[in-house]
């Protein structure tokens, strides 16, 4: 290893100690880590600090601040009062029809949609505690099902990246996508089925500080203060972010920017002030989201995942099983991704690697390709990337009660998307 390795490697692992300690303000790590990439030379200031430009985050806090005042229209209203019977009702079949309504509407969204895992995530806060259901035992299941559809037509993405990772390999097989939608069936079963297990190891807390009563009564004198234009103002540029952030591959850059104009949109109507606004934009989710960026960037730049690459393509061997080789690839792809927060830049690395080692051993390049793809979008066992911060950050969660659930979520979804693969692709 070089010397940036082994400091981009010793500042990735103090922030997550930092994370861990909880004696430091939410989003306060990852920019202290950013501080320490400059000092050390690692990066500089305008790589350290290039996620509070990354398109990604400008697009989530555009959205942040649509979603603040979704949460005050008379829509939301409904929705909650729905959900909130449900939590009422308590019990073990409320949670099982929660997590199976969040599953089938990622059918539609597609794996990894930004916008659908923000709104599942803010309506969730917004559910008072009930010691039946506490909240806290839905922000991680309904979080983490927003990325498995458990009906999966909507593959398009995933789908594309594998054709063009086989392409670039030289590979001309055909993928069948009606197969690669089952192996994101088998994996999503493999999810569903583990969070349906997971039930009674989940914590029983408060996911938020409860409001005071004056911040109660200004929340309630805010709602009643947005008229119906405003409410109707206000979904329609819900509706627009969402269409829009799903349309990104034609959109092209307009699409991240789209929810920062909406949220322009919802500021000149009234319906937020622009505290408000500056508030939710830069939440500290935010502040984690862009803050881990440029951690994830010095390490990937460092040549440290490359290096895990190469080491494995040569100690393989030609004894090792299909499955098992699917498995290694699908593990190493997805772990990099979840330090990095580069679910793409992981999968170029070693989708590559996975092909050409199959196809050196005789056996169907199909599989490692696919089962790799995916697994890019399905580490989140460690809270350095958008979504598993957010859950992290707004679910009130300690580290190892993330864990508890998280880490072996990682593992189920791995071992089935490898058997997926490994079934669909012998």
């Amino acid at each position: 290893m070089t010397l940036q390795m082994i400091l981009a490697l010793g500042i990735l692992v103090l922030m997550i100690v930092m994370i861990m300690s909880d004696k430091f303000a939410f989003g306060a790590p990852p920019l202290f880590a950013c501080l320490l990439l400059v000092a050390t030379g690692l990066s500089t200031p305008q790589e350290a600090f290039a996620g509070f430009i990354n398109s990604s985050v400008i697009m989530v806090a555009g959205f942040m601040v649509v979603m603040a005042a979704l949460m005050k229209t008379s829509f939301i209203a409904k929705v909650q009062t729905t959900m909130i019977a449900l939590v009422e009702k308590g019990g073990y079949k409320s949670y099982a029809l929660l997590l199976l309504v969040v599953m089938l509407g990622a059918s539609l969204a597609g794996m990894g949609a930004t916008g659908y895992y923000v709104l599942i995530l803010s309506l969730v806060s917004t559910i008072p505690y009930n010691k039946k259901m506490p909240t806290s035992k839905l922000m991680m299941p309904l979080g983490f099902a927003t990325n498995h559809p458990l009906v999966p037509i909507n593959v398009a993405l995933t789908y594309g990246v594998t054709v063009s990772v086989l392409e670039s390999s030289g590979v001309k097989e055909t993928l069948s996508m009606g197969r690669f939608a089952i192996v994101n069936l088998i994996l999503s079963l493999g999810f569903l089925a583990w969070s349906l297990v997971a039930y009674k190891l989940l914590p029983d807390h408060p996911i938020q500080a409860d409001l005071d009563r004056e911040e109660a009564k200004e929340q309630e004198i805010a709602v009643m203060m947005m008229n119906p234009v405003q409410e109707k103002i206000t979904v329609t540029m819900f509706i627009v972010s969402v269409i829009g952030m799903m349309l990104m591959n034609q959109l092209g850059n307009f699409a991240f920017v789209l929810p920062g104009l909406c949220a322009a949109v919802i500021l000149f109507s009234g319906a937020l002030d622009f505290r408000s606004v500056r508030d939710n934009m830069g939440a500290p989710v935010i502040l984690m989201m862009a803050g881990v960026i440029g951690v994830a960037d010095a390490l990937a730049n460092s040549g440290f995942t490359a290096m895990v690459g190469d080491w494995v393509a040569a100690t393989v061997g030609t004894n090792i099983s299909p499955f098992l080789l699917i498995l290694l690839f699908t593990f190493l792809t997805s772990s990099a991704a979840t330090f990095t927060g580069s679910n793409m830049g992981s999968v170029f690395i070693f989708a590559p690697i996975a092909i050409a080692t199959s196809v050196s051993l005789g056996l169907n390049p199909l599989a490692a390709a696919a089962a790799v793809t995916i697994s890019g979008w399905n580490g989140g066992y460690m809270p350095v990337d958008g979504m598993p911060a957010m859950i992290l950050g707004m679910g009130n969660y300690k580290l190892p009660e993330f864990w508890v659930y998280s880490v072996p979520m990682y593992l189920i979804r791995v071992f089935a998307l490898a058997l997926g693969a490994y079934l669909m692709f012998p």
